[in-house]
């Protein structure tokens, strides 16, 4: 899927180019003594068909990034579930930080009252 679009902006680029060619064309067209009306209409023509389709695909491309910068659901998207696992990682981490902080507790806890027992053992 991101091959697909990958190409598909590609061919976007490519009809660009394209576009830029045909608007120079139609310009070098005028700027002669005689110019070709017929020749200027058709380099202009082509260059508002393939604008059009460029605009068309670009707003494809627009829309499907909106999807995914929003966090809807789309196909091919794994953004979801990827940040739904690092949040529980991070929560687990947490804790059993927290836990080990507990176990640390209690130890030196046990470890405070078995002193002064045995100290008051051993007189």
């Amino acid at each position: 899927m991101p091959i697909e679009r990958l190409q598909a902006l590609d061919n976007v680029e490519k009809e660009i180019a394209s576009c830029i060619q045909s608007a120079g064309q139609a310009l070098t067209e005028l700027s002669k003594d005689k110019a070709s009306m017929k020749q200027v209409e058709s380099h202009t023509s082509q260059f508002l068909k393939t604008l059009n389709h460029v605009e068309g695909e670009l707003s494809k491309h627009i829309n499907y990034l909106t999807q995914v910068s929003t966090g809807q659901p789309h196909e091919g998207s794994a953004y979801g579930s990827v940040k739904m696992y690092k949040t529980a990682r991070h929560r687990l981490e947490h804790t059993r930080s927290r836990l080990q902080d507990l176990e640390n507790l209690k130890n030196r806890a046990l470890a405070s009252t078995v002193r002064p027992a045995s100290a008051q053992n051993n007189p």
